[in-house]
């Protein structure tokens, strides 16, 4: 697979930094919110969804972007780990495309969500809808289509001309749903996002944590 080194290199390069910072210490004794382990535990069945179904399509969502949102970019990237072993175990990927996907479905979008993350911090409101709008779902779409777009085509065959409507579409259709779920959470559970607090986005009616 070409760029393999690159791929092994970002992934290399990631994972050390994640582990650095030791981040399972944030949820240690209660373990990361449930909704972040039902998204876990759905993301390797849609990274591989194409040879599931012996057809060729790119993978529907990504989902990097709302890992990031619950637990934060260490622990989103360290789960990548598990899901890329999953897919060369039972997804019928090699260990160059379980990597390839890892890689740009995962640790690209998820970095690109950290960074734009700390931009809308730095130089936005800090409001509840710069959180829901800006970052939750503007931001995943734009994360995302910068992901795809950098990794081109990730499965074969490629999808020639259509493929930057292609990428325009699925980041549009993840940051709907990645949006919708930042925003029930904002509303009903705000505990369960380890990058959203009431006393950064609504300093008159929050609390410190």
């Amino acid at each position: 697979m070409p760029f393999a080194a690159l791929d092994a290199a970002l992934a290399a390069f990631a994972v050390g930094a994640a582990l650095a910072v030791r981040p399972w210490r944030m949820v240690y004794g209660t373990g990361p919110p449930w909704v972040w382990v039902v998204a876990w535990a759905t993301l390797p069945v849609l990274w591989c969804l194409d040879r599931q179904l012996g057809v060729a399509l790119p993978p529907p969502l990504s989902g990097a972007a709302l890992l990031v949102l619950l637990t934060g970019w260490p622990l989103a990237v360290l789960a990548c780990v598990p899901m890329a072993i999953l897919m060369g175990v039972c997804g019928a990927l090699d260990a160059l495309d379980a990597l390839h996907r890892m890689v740009w479905l995962g640790i690209v979008p998820a970095t690109a969500a950290l960074a734009l993350g700390a931009a809308t911090r730095r130089w936005l409101p800090r409001h509840v809808a710069v959180y829901v709008l800006g970052r939750s779902f503007l931001g995943t779409g734009v994360c995302v289509w910068i992901a795809r777009a950098l990794a081109g085509t990730l499965v074969a065959p490629t999808l020639g001309a259509d493929a930057g409507i292609a990428h325009l579409m699925l980041a549009l259709a993840e940051a709907g749903t990645t949006g919708a779920i930042a925003t029930l959470l904002v509303a009903q559970r705000p505990d369960v996002l380890a990058t959203y607090s009431d006393r950064l986005y609504l300093p008159a009616r929050g609390a410190p944590r």
